[in-house]
């Protein structure tokens, strides 16, 4: 069964940092991009971050750059968002996304190009 299950949501003070994990099954992290996308309330689906199947490409959207971090250990069939310095801003639900890789870049913008996602997890950012 393909699967993708977040965890590690939860409260944040601003500037404070925070780790989500992807818990990966029933995909191949060697055939899949995988992405991070969020979305806050009364707000638009937005992609943050994404790493090829190959894992050595990655792009981020232009508001965490140099504060988040996406990687993946393919062994252990996890993918990580590392945010660090969070504004309130980066509140909302994460999910992350898997799809099918035909290249040696990932698109964290096209929400097509993902076809299996997980449930999210929300993140709060507050005082």
């Amino acid at each position: 069964q393909m699967q993708l299950v977040e965890s590690g949501g939860g409260l944040v003070r601003p500037g404070g940092s925070l780790r989500l994990s992807c818990e990966v099954s029933g995909i191949s992290l060697d055939d899949n991009n995988i992405a991070w996308f969020r979305q806050a309330p009364e707000k638009e689906r937005e992609g943050v971050a994404c790493i090829s199947s190959r894992g050595d490409y990655t792009i981020y959207l232009d508001s965490v750059k140099a504060r988040f971090t996406i990687s993946k250990h393919i062994g252990q069939s996890m993918v990580w968002l590392q945010m660090n310095n969070v504004r309130t801003e980066d509140g909302g639900t994460y999910y992350c996304a898997a799809g099918r890789s035909f290249g040696t870049t990932c698109n964290p913008s096209f929400a097509p190009a993902y076809d299996i996602w997980g449930q999210g997890t929300q993140v709060t950012v507050s005082s």
